[in-house]
């Protein structure tokens, strides 16, 4: 009998620890469980209350990097001092480089027109200058841009270009010269004759400039205003023979 009973207790001993262990094992993974729903609603809650973030593309970069800048600088440095030395080629060179580092570089390519001015190319120093004024209010490309148009033989272009120029910079006596021959290149006689007069008054002693007035009133057929101009070409320049002979011939006329 007691064989039986050990027996027993021992059974149900052994079923009541497994059963401990199921009931644990059980309340380990409903707690898992729990824990996994909770972290869930809580993740879902975090989302729909938290605010809408945009993810913005950094934006493009405009400015050349500064050693692109600094490579710049040095070639155009370098421009100024080959083209110091009369080496247009060389200067062309080292501008076209500073503009495949830069396209977009005013100084470069102002420069460029410049050099382009300087060697008789006319054709593409107007283009440049053409294309800065889109970009850039200046009189001295308005300026340039005019003398080439003149060199051109584009007479009412220079015109309109010199008056662009003189707008900008109304009090300067060698831009009302310029525009009063590019006028009178035009042929719009009277008005380069008043902008004439008006620069040498300012710059009284350029004979070369009078020399144009004198010419002007001439083709206006004003002998009078052309005798008088040369008059005061006469007396800055007292032994030109070749002013006392106009004199002579617009007295005898």
């Amino acid at each position: 009998m007691v064989y039986i009973f050990v027996l027993f207790g021992s059974f149900f001993g052994i079923c009541a620890i497994l059963g401990a262990r199921v009931m644990l094992r059980n309340r380990t993974v409903r707690r898992f469980v729990r824990g996994i729903v909770q972290r869930s609603n809580d993740a879902l809650e975090r989302g729909m209350n938290a605010d809408e973030v945009k993810i913005e593309r950094p934006a493009a970069r405009t400015r050349a990097s500064a050693v692109e800048m600094q490579k710049l600088r040095m070639l155009l440095r370098e421009s100024e001092k080959v083209a110091m030395r009369g080496k247009h080629e060389d200067t062309e060179k080292l501008l076209i480089q500073a503009l495949t580092i830069s396209p977009k570089s005013v100084e470069a390519r102002a420069k460029l027109a410049q050099l382009y001015l300087s060697m008789g190319r006319e054709a593409k120093a107007e283009a440049l200058y053409r294309e800065l004024l889109l970009e850039r209010d200046d009189v001295s490309f308005f300026a340039n841009l005019g003398l080439t148009c003149y060199r051109l033989r584009k007479f009412e272009e220079s015109r309109e270009a010199y008056e662009a120029a003189l707008q900008r910079d109304p009090k300067n006596p060698e831009r009302m010269a310029a525009l009063g021959r590019a006028a009178m290149a035009a042929g719009h006689y009277a008005e380069a004759a008043e902008l004439l007069e008006k620069a040498s008054e300012r710059m009284a002693r350029d004979t070369e400039l009078l020399h144009v007035l004198g010419s002007c009133y001439e083709q206006m057929g004003d002998i009078q205003c052309a005798g008088d101009t040369y008059r005061r070409i006469n007396r800055i320049l007292p032994y030109d023979e070749a002013v006392k002979d106009k004199i002579a011939a617009l007295a005898g006329a």
